[in-house]
């Protein structure tokens, strides 16, 4: 099968870089032809005047550039499938009718939830918010929630109201991959064909490994540095387990605040690493005792769980969303109520003080990972995705199915 991938990095790398990265070589593996289509929003880092921004943002709603050099890509390279990551902001979505005019169908997984909310997250002053489904998309533009900003949010704001009113995402979009039944409830809640979405985790490869079972030293924080992941309230929670040593990997904009916060409360066994390499991640990762992971928004697939358990480390998590969903209480980690700083510290201390029982945990995530996130169990259910895709195309046109024999 030809296979065309498309994805739109941001200038911060992250978990939906690595995905698209994973899954070309998943596929790349298994002998299919894998054509890339990449662009970044480094491309349009020097738009620094309010001028410059919204050019880029109503660029955002409808790329005329991009539609017809992406038609010149399909027309050489006819691929069977396009498989859509991320069009935000440099590629647009102008890209789904060039597919439907060639007969491509397109299969777009869902890592975020910018289509039904500016800033992507379902998350507005340190709290969940649906504001934008359950009303309408003025909220999102009331509060400025992408970037802070009123225009900036009213101009993202403009492309999904234009692509609704296309029917965009209902009419070229043949196939959706959600990466938990949680998040697939939530974008069928906000209008999305529910026949149309299927769930596919994400995968860990290549496996790291478990780590040793002698207890390890630390705990472990990996994630991105920034409001929603809610360091701060591990922060708090710290502040009653001072004996615990806290080791914090990643970067992003939290981080000088929060490294201040912790020498300014004499958090002296808490420990900001930065950015590393995902080898350092990951042996970081064997040889703690336990991974916690405080985000306050509901997440989507957080692959730094998926790690965990691959590594034979048990999570505790916000019982919130995807994290409750993936982490199961009691089995492959422990649950905490999202925010409450007192409650983690609890779910901490216990974790900590209850040695077997966490080693127990491990071989529970290892196993869970082994069942569920390898590359080796998730190939097949890709192709699955495709092969519908694909048929619901063929029937449409009346077409043969000789390439999903071929598949």
């Amino acid at each position: 099968m030809k296979i065309l991938l498309v994805h739109n990095s941001y200038q911060q790398p992250g978990g939906e870089d690595i995905v698209f990265e994973q899954e070309q070589e998943l596929l790349e593996r298994a002998g299919h032809d894998v054509v890339t289509y990449k662009r970044s929003n480094w491309e349009v880092q020097d738009c620094r005047t309010t001028v410059q921004q919204l050019s880029l943002l109503r660029n955002a709603v409808w790329s005329t550039d991009t539609r017809r050099e992406f038609a010149k890509i399909l027309d050489r390279e006819k691929p069977d499938l396009a498989h859509v990551h991320n069009t935000f902001v440099v590629i647009s979505p102008s890209i789904y009718s060039a597919c439907s005019e060639a007969g491509v169908p397109v299969v777009q997984t869902l890592h975020n939830y910018r289509l039904f909310c500016p800033s992507a997250t379902f998350f507005r002053d340190g709290m969940v918010c649906e504001d934008c489904v359950e009303r309408s998309l003025w909220q999102g533009i009331k509060h400025g929630c992408y970037r802070g900003s009123h225009a900036a949010t009213a101009a993202v704001g403009l492309m999904l109201v234009t692509h609704r009113h296309q029917e965009t995402w209902s009419r070229y979009v043949r196939r959706y991959i959600a990466l938990t039944a949680f998040a697939r409830g939530r974008f069928v809640n906000a209008g999305l064909p529910q026949r149309k979405i299927s769930v596919k985790p994400n995968f860990v490869h290549p496996d790291p490994g478990e780590g040793p079972r002698s207890r390890g030293e630390y705990v472990l924080f990996v994630g991105r540095l920034s409001p929603e992941k809610r360091v701060s309230t591990m922060l708090k929670a710290w502040r009653q387990l001072t004996t615990i040593p806290l080791v914090v990997i990643g970067g992003g904009p939290e981080r000088s605040r929060l490294e201040e916060e912790a020498a300014l409360r004499g958090l002296s066994d808490v420990t900001f690493r930065g950015q590393l390499s995902r080898l350092e991640t990951m042996k970081a990762m064997r040889e703690a005792r336990f991974l916690v992971f405080s985000s306050e928004w509901y997440e989507n697939f957080p692959v730094t769980i998926a790690e965990s358990f691959a590594c034979g480390i048990p999570v505790v998590c916000s019982k919130l969303g995807a994290m409750a969903e993936i982490v199961e209480d009691g089995r492959t980690g422990v649950h905490f109520t999202a925010g409450d700083a007192d409650d983690l510290a609890e779910k901490v201390r216990w974790a900590w003080e209850n040695e077997q029982a966490v080693s127990v945990m491990g071989e529970q995530a290892r196993r869970e990972y082994e069942l569920k996130y390898t590359a080796e169990k998730n190939y097949p259910l890709l192709m699955d995705i495709y092969r519908q895709a694909i048929r619901d195309t063929m029937d449409d046109c009346g077409e043969s199915t000789e390439i999903l024999q071929q598949a």
